[in-house]
């Protein structure tokens, strides 16, 4: 899955160390597009709202009283404003009680 499936969830599942349920966007995507930056938005709505009304917890029960990790991992690294969107968002979901990382894949 990736962000152009703008309604599910890819990934959801527990650190072991930190205890937190990740939920992890997975983006194939080169930045440097609104489109993209759009199909990004979507998809961080829908898991806010998958953490906001409660459907976590149907879906995923181990996530009672854990915290919440949405983890976007990128195929490539975002330009300029892409780290401004990522700040951006990171302020939204921490407001919203969650915690945000994103991190660039490296295959080697």
């Amino acid at each position: 899955m990736s962000i152009d499936q703008t309604g599910v969830v890819d990934a959801i599942g527990v650190d072991d160390s930190s205890g937190e349920v990740v939920l992890t966007i997975t983006d194939r995507f080169k930045w440097g597009d609104n489109k993209h930056l759009l199909m990004l938005q979507e998809k961080l709505n829908t898991y806010l709202s998958f953490v906001e009304s409660g459907e976590i917890l149907d879906t995923y029960p181990d996530s009672q009283s854990r915290d919440v990790l949405i983890s976007l991992v990128c195929k490539y690294p975002p330009d300029e404003n892409g780290l401004g969107f990522l700040n951006q968002v990171s302020g939204i979901v921490e407001g919203a009680g969650m915690k945000f990382s994103y991190q660039v894949f490296n295959a080697r």
